[in-house]
């Protein structure tokens, strides 16, 4: 059976290249970048490279790039780090109702702990209204916290306008850039972004490895103590081999993003129109304009059927999918993304999510649209919602459906 992956939203496959580059470092280049000694010299001209190809990804300066385990690791930083370093100036927060949990829970964390937090609603298509922004902002704000795009619905924000706010108004700026690094242009200089979060595995490099970048002169307590590492931003030895990993991933991205976002967009489109022609009563979650979202996501409800009964279906073909986030994915509730644009319940317990990568054919899009209408059908004639909504009228959930 031929494998289809379309969960790159989840994780990545690893590069070829970045695994030829990786492994030297599991095996001979051994050292510790730490020690002074030939084999800490050796990997650590290794670290510097790499932090230097991440820094033309984003377009700043390699001293301002700190190494990390992962994305979630990042966002406690900046969130966490800016709270505690800023506490005697203010202590409210920005940040939006549909962030990634590594967001909202360290947001939630600190509520319990005498900060007050503001999440911006969205609307039904999830898109944030930049009035609300500027009317939430107090003498007590310090930090804004807002993702470069959304990992469900693939929802590209106004960025460079939210920085521009923060800035008029002397606040800090942090995003999460996790889904955006490698498949749109992120330049933190243009965005007037302070702290921004990258993970290794998002684009192609290996798991437990990221990036944060920490404007120059910002001030934040580090997550993480008991050593120098980091220029004592981030104590912790090294990950050698994940960073030089992230380092060539960040290099191959840079050179090829372009390509990435013109081939790939196009798939995601030929996926999009072909499942939209075919099936039935569905749903978009995220913004009908396409040039707004991510280039490699989908995000559609299947009206009558629960979205995890249609993954296993898909899976019987090799097909692989999301249900909203991975991070979420094990909840019986639904994404709180979805609760955010106010997608009616059984709608958004059928939120499929479709992201592709680098290795998506043509021929993968073809064969999802050769089996995902018949399945749908199929699944939709074993519901009794279904079958509700084809013989009953004065039902609310069938009425509520039948909009979409």
């Amino acid at each position: 059976m031929n494998r289809i992956y379309l969960d790159n939203n989840a994780t990545t496959p690893v590069l070829p290249e970045v695994l030829e580059g990786w492994l030297p470092y599991y095996q001979g280049k051994i050292g510790n970048p730490s020690s002074v000694h030939w084999a800490g010299r050796e990997v650590a001209n290794a670290v510097e490279e790499a932090r230097d190809k991440v820094a033309k990804l984003i377009n700043c300066s390699p001293a301002e790039v700190v190494f990390i385990s992962c994305g979630s690791e990042g966002d406690n930083m900046a969130i966490k780090g800016t709270a505690d370093a800023l506490k005697e100036k203010g202590n409210h927060i920005i940040t939006t109702a549909v962030e990634h949990p590594a967001v909202l829970e360290v947001c939630q964390y600190l509520q319990k702990n005498g900060y007050d937090v503001t999440y911006l609603p969205v609307d039904k298509d999830g898109q944030l209204d930049l009035a609300d922004l500027e009317k939430a902002i107090t003498p007590q704000t310090i930090l804004i916290s807002v993702m470069w795009a959304n990992n469900e619905t693939g929802n590209i924000f106004p960025i460079a306008e939210i920085g521009k706010i923060a800035k008029k108004n002397k606040i800090r700026f942090h995003s999460d850039a996790v889904q955006s690094v490698g498949k749109i242009p992120v330049d933190v200089q243009e965005a007037n972004v302070d702290l921004l979060v990258i993970s290794g595995h998002k684009i192609g490099a290996p798991k437990g490895v990221g990036a944060i970048y920490i404007r120059r002169g910002t001030r934040m307590t580090p997550l993480l103590q008991g050593g120098h590492q980091e220029r004592n931003r981030r104590a912790g030895t090294h990950n050698v081999a994940g960073i030089v990993g992230l380092g060539k991933a960040c290099e191959i991205a840079a050179a090829e993003q372009k390509e990435y976002y013109r081939r790939v967009r196009s798939l995601r489109d030929k996926l999009e129109d072909g499942i939209i022609s075919q099936v039935p009563e569905i749903k978009l979650n995220g913004t009908p304009d396409r040039d707004q979202r991510l280039p490699n996501s989908l995000n559609l409800s299947f009206a009558y059927i629960e979205g995890e009964s249609l993954l296993l279906n898909l899976d019987m073909f090799g097909i692989a999918a999301s249900s909203g986030s991975a991070c979420t994915s094990g909840s019986l509730e639904p994404s709180h993304v979805m609760g955010a644009m106010c997608v009616e319940v059984t709608l958004a317990h059928s939120s499929t999510r479709f992201s592709l990568g680098r290795e998506t054919t043509e021929e993968d899009i073809d064969k999802v649209l050769e089996v995902l209408p018949a399945t749908v059908q199929r699944l939709r004639e074993m519901s009794p919602l279904y079958n509700c909504g084809r013989t009953a009228e004065g039902c609310q959930t069938c009425e509520t459906i039948r909009r979409i």
